[in-house]
């Protein structure tokens, strides 16, 4: 998942995409594609668990919402002081949930474990497992949801076994409590991801997560997080990991397009798309600026290659002149046009004219539909909503 506008000190990290592996080659005649599906999958983090959550919920049209999260102890009891707990099992949580289930809309809980050193402890330790899904099983019924999200991120290779065995006997164990319940994993965009995708598909996962997002990262150079196609010459975008995914035969009908509703910042070079960054990049949620999102005086340049916004921001607080028509590529002359006493800003963000034909090719490889990370970063925002519904009713994605 991605990094939040104002995290708690325990809220995890963002997932990175830039895995190693070499795209799939040709695996024969390809499959023929199934009429897509139009589900939605929501998540929501327990730092958008305010008073107004419930109200922007009422207005969204998701399928699935999945409430994050809650982690286990040492001994595999649930994290009760974790904020995530609290939350959701605190009084907006329970009426999230109460309101969903009203709406016709299945509610997940998310379990998340993030670390090499976490993921060692409990994939190595069959006794830690256990006991942490009948806990996670338990309080699914306490809360009266409708299945269990499996978000592990940071995995030595070596455990993705352990991992499908984990999801096997969780979603066995879901099942037996309630046979209307599911389980569904979050797997990253890289190869690793991919690797933990098919384990849990083999382990009988009822909808996988690709996390379409954080291609882009604080560390790395300023672009889209979730980009259509590549301006840097990188091959990895989304239309590389849905090959990577379908090659190594995770079923598509069971894959959802997790797609990001936050940006990223980069102090940059010069006010021109591609210019390089001049130091480390940070989140940028859309909510917490609404002031420049509602101006219609400050206009984004769109990269119709990444297929993304870019807003320029100067130190002065100026912006730059209205963008043409042509786009710069990285290089030298991307600093042009920078006065030698102003600093540039540089924010990549989805608007929903992005996010449209990203939602596009979801139908186009017959997925079960898409998602987003988070639901409540929209919040105030025009269009958004809008772009989510009529995916969600089947219409062109224009």
């Amino acid at each position: 998942m991605a990094a939040s506008c104002s995290p708690a000190p325990d809220a995890p990290r963002p997932a990175d995409a830039t895995g190693t592996g070499p795209a799939p080659s040709g695996a024969g005649t390809p499959a023929p594609v199934p009429v897509p599906g139009h589900e939605v999958y929501g998540f929501v983090p327990y730092w958008e668990m305010d008073d107004g959550i419930a109200a922007h919920l009422r207005t969204t049209p998701l399928t699935t919402l999945a409430l994050f999260s809650v982690t286990n102890t040492s001994s595999g009891a649930i994290m009760v002081k974790a904020n995530g707990f609290q939350r959701i099992n605190g009084e907006v949580g329970r009426q999230v949930i109460r309101e969903a289930h009203e709406r016709g809309v299945r509610v997940e809980l998310v379990f998340t474990s993030f670390g090499l050193e976490r993921n060692a402890g409990l994939f190595g330790d069959r006794t830690l497992q256990d006991a942490t899904i009948a806990s996670l099983v338990a309080l699914v019924g306490d809360l009266e949801l409708d299945g269990i999200n499996v978000d592990v991120e940071s995995l030595d290779p070596i455990l993705v076994p352990a991992y499908g065995a984990f999801v096997q006997r969780l979603r066995e164990a879901v099942v037996a409590a309630d046979r209307a319940d599911q389980v569904s994993v979050a797997t990253s965009a890289n190869a690793l991801g991919a690797a933990m995708a098919v384990a849990a598909a083999g382990a009988g996962a009822d909808r996988i997560f690709l996390m379409g997002y954080d291609y882009r990262t604080a560390g790395s150079s300023p672009g889209a997080s979730a980009p259509l196609a590549r301006r840097d010459g990188e091959d990895k975008d989304l239309v590389w990991s849905l090959d990577l995914y379908a090659a190594l035969g995770v079923p598509v009908e069971r894959t959802l397009l997790g797609l990001p509703l936050y940006g990223m910042e980069w102090p940059v070079a010069g006010p021109v798309v591609g210019a390089p960054e001049t130091g480390r990049g940070e989140s940028w949620i859309l909510r917490g600026h609404l002031d420049v999102l509602r101006d219609g005086a400050i206009r984004p340049i769109r990269d119709q290659v990444e297929m993304v916004e870019v807003y320029m921001f100067a130190s002065d607080g100026s912006t730059p002149p209205p963008p043409s028509p042509e786009v710069a590529s990285p290089g030298p002359a991307a600093s042009a046009g920078s006065a030698p006493d102003r600093e540039w800003r540089a924010v990549y963000v989805d608007s929903p004219g992005t996010l449209a034909p990203k939602l596009a090719l979801a139908n186009a490889r017959g997925l079960a539909g898409a998602g987003f990370w988070a639901i409540g970063y929209e919040r105030g925002l025009p269009g958004y909503t809008e772009v989510i519904a009529r995916f969600a009713a089947g219409k062109p994605m224009e």
